[in-house]
């Protein structure tokens, strides 16, 4: 028996089969992954040549450097210092990880922005379809990576030597004062140790000085170098004045030592043991602003022109030649030229009481540590570090978007 199907009955409905999730191809984004970032980080370290220079540099300085004075205080402590201080803190930092730092970030910099070229690896980098501008871009926080550690760890150091290895006492004119007075207890404590003050602090006495005369006849009659330490004379520039003066009383002699303790509190109000939290703080953070400066801009300048040593070159020339010379030069007509170097405009955000490029030292906590420097405003100081960083990052990324591979 023949069974027929029914000629419009419809079969089974297909099942399609099911999509298979496809992860899109970010091959091209300008956004690097963090697996480029890690990449790049990775070939920095590799280098163990310019690891260790690098490590020498920020941390071997500092430390030997401490490490010796450190020693020497130990050894003959009345002939040499402590090793810590407020003094060495500022020398330190102002004089020695501000011009290292930059010149080892540079170094780093100028090295991540051509090594592609140099080892002939670029022509495999383009041809894996990434995105050029990704590539570049990983480069930076690649290196910020290795160079901001390495300066905090240096900074660290110099920070817990001066701290804990500070002077007891604070040395003034050669007279050992209490340090944190106030401008009358300075001139108190001044009064109570009248020779000491008269014979040592500076004084300039002319014709608008109030209380000439009477100032006159103190130091006149007090008897510095025929005193019981044997000491030099008042530490003064004065006009001549009659002989034969009768003696002051002790009460004139106080008084005169607490006005001249008055005229040099402002000197006396920059003294310190050890310098202060915030001025730590603040001056870490410059330290580090100064490091990323230079380490974005030899990148880029790395990249526009393929040369790590010439880029080296030309950063260490610019930090210790043109800056300090630019910074200080009042040039007619160049002086917004002036302005737009970059090391001017680190130079004014130092916290008071660094003497960055020769300039005079304010307190830790306010006041320009940079009087001599050519003025310039924080708003345009700022605007001038962020034209170079974004300038300079555009320039290397143009370049090696448009490098033949």
């Amino acid at each position: 028996m023949t069974t027929l199907s029914d000629v419009g009955a419809t079969g089974p409905t297909p099942v399609p089969a099911s999509r298979v999730d496809v992860a899109p191809d970010r091959r091209g984004s300008w956004i690097p992954t963090g697996g480029m970032i890690a990449t790049r980080f990775m070939e920095l370290r590799r280098r163990r040549g310019l690891m260790i220079t690098l490590i020498l540099v920020t941390i071997g300085i500092p430390t030997v450097f401490l490490t010796i004075r450190l020693l020497l205080h130990a050894f003959a402590p009345k002939t040499y210092g402590p090793a810590g201080g407020y003094s060495i803190y500022t020398a330190f930092v102002s004089g020695v990880l501000y011009v290292l730092g930059f010149i080892v970030a540079a170094t780093l910099g100028a090295t991540a922005g051509s090594a592609d070229l140099t080892d002939g690896m670029f022509r495999h980098l383009v041809v894996t379809g990434r995105s050029r501008l990704a590539l570049y871009v990983a480069r930076i926080p690649a290196g910020l990576a290795v160079i901001v550690p390495l300066v905090a760890v240096g900074f660290t150091i110099v920070c817990a030597v001066c701290v804990f290895a500070s002077p007891t006492r604070l040395s003034f004119n050669g007279v050992n004062v209490p340090v944190n007075l106030s401008r009358a207890g300075l001139e108190g404590w001044a009064a109570d140790h009248a020779d000491e003050v008269i014979c040592n602090f500076g004084i300039r006495i002319g014709p608008s000085t109030p209380n000439a005369a009477t100032l006159n006849a103190v130091l006149n009659s007090v008897p510095c170098k025929n005193g019981p330490g044997g000491g030099p004379g008042p530490n003064v520039n004065q006009p001549a004045g009659p002989q034969g003066q009768p003696q002051p009383s002790q009460t004139q002699i106080g008084e005169t030592a607490s006005l001249i303790a008055g005229m040099n509190y402002s000197d006396y109000a920059r003294q310190f043991l050890y310098p202060s939290n915030s001025l730590m703080i603040k001056s870490g953070l410059w330290l580090e602003l100064e490091a990323v400066i230079g380490f974005v801009v030899a990148l880029g300048l790395g990249s526009l022109i393929g040369q790590r040593t010439v880029a080296v070159i030309m950063m260490i020339v610019l930090e210790v030649v043109l800056t300090p010379i630019l910074s200080r030069a009042r040039i007619p007509h160049l002086l917004n030229l002036q302005r737009a170097v970059v090391g001017l405009a680190t130079a004014h955000l130092a916290p008071g009481g660094l003497p960055v490029l020769g300039g005079g030292g304010g307190g830790p906590t306010g006041g320009s540590g940079n009087p001599g420097l050519l003025p310039e405003s924080t708003i345009v100081a700022v605007c001038v570090i962020i034209a170079w960083l974004v300038g300079w990052t555009i320039l290397g990324a143009w370049r090696m978007m448009t490098r033949d591979a």
